[in-house]
């Protein structure tokens, strides 16, 4: 993906770069005492020196994306814990949090964009929401109800049609409004 950030884009829209460490979930596997320090316990078959080395990793590829020289950028990834905040670009915002219920997915799932020069995504098809601890509930809340298993990390960053038609029919427009702007 790097080497076509420079290629004269209107929009771009990354779903998905790894966030594993850099999530707020994450961060217990990147410190013990103070601050990037190895914790007690790594993750089954890790080092410390991988953990660290996907830290840097998953921040210099958010950052080459948010970035690049694109007018418009969106960049899905969850809320950043400290030490990822840290690294960030100084004008890097807080996210728009939205929920897949909001485009008429029955699910939780907070999902984070980290926008530039695009207005926050609107819901376009809001569900009600399930009694708290009903059985409808507890299949909205699937993803954090998973059990550790072999599939579960892409099922976790599964990601949502109707939120993507939100996406490229209001970014979309976002961009030909005003691409359209500068051309009158």
């Amino acid at each position: 993906m790097r080497d076509h950030l420079h290629d004269g884009w209107d929009l771009l829209i990354v779903a998905h770069p790894p966030c594993t460490r850099l999530c707020r979930s994450g961060r217990r596997w990147l410190s013990g005492p103070g601050k990037m320090t190895p914790p007690k316990k790594l993750p089954k078959g890790r080092t410390w020196e991988s953990m660290k080395r996907e830290f840097d990793e998953g921040v210099e590829l958010f950052t080459a994306c948010w970035r690049a020289p694109i007018p418009r950028v969106a960049i899905e990834n969850p809320e950043m814990h400290d030490l990822a905040r840290d690294r960030m670009p100084d004008d890097l915002p807080r996210p728009q949090m939205v929920q897949p219920f909001w485009f008429g997915h029955p699910e939780y799932k907070a999902t984070g964009w980290y926008l530039r020069c695009l207005p926050n995504l609107e819901e376009t098809d809001r569900l009600p929401e399930p009694e708290r601890g009903s059985v409808e509930w507890k299949r909205w809340n699937r993803t954090h109800r998973m059990p550790p298993g072999a599939d579960r990390g892409k099922e976790r960053s599964r990601f949502f049609p109707a939120m993507a038609e939100a996406m490229a029919e209001q970014w979309g427009r976002s961009a030909l409004h005003d691409l359209m702007g500068a051309a009158a």
